[in-house]
């Protein structure tokens, strides 16, 4: 997941898109087709995106937190001003509101 739409100054919620069923989809279908060299790697990568397509919204957004911390550098307390901070540096559109809602389902939800 790269970005998370509904960040603004008017807004203060956040949505969490996720494909995650249309890439089964489709790696089940390759699956189906595959020669028996490329099935092992197919096999992997199904079981992979089928494990991260349980995960609820409140995951994914904590997880996005991490990657954005993660992106600018940030390797300190998550629950901390600090990372708020780097969140908003990280997502400038991010208000101080949403900000602190995603921290707190960040630490709410350690990967």
């Amino acid at each position: 997941m790269t970005g998370i739409t509904g960040l603004s100054k008017k807004n203060t919620f956040v949505l969490a898109i996720r494909d995650a069923d249309v890439f089964a989809a489709a790696l089940r279908q390759a699956l189906a087709e595959a020669s028996p060299e490329e099935r092992p790697g197919l096999e992997r990568a199904t079981a992979l995106v089928e494990s991260t397509a349980s995960a609820t919204e409140t995951q994914l957004r904590a997880r996005w937190v991490r990657f954005r911390l993660a992106d600018v550098g940030f390797t300190g307390d998550v629950g901390s001003v600090a990372a708020v901070k780097a969140l908003r540096q990280a997502e400038p559109k991010l208000t101080l509101l949403a900000a602190v809602q995603l921290q707190k389902e960040a630490v709410a939800h350690p990967e």
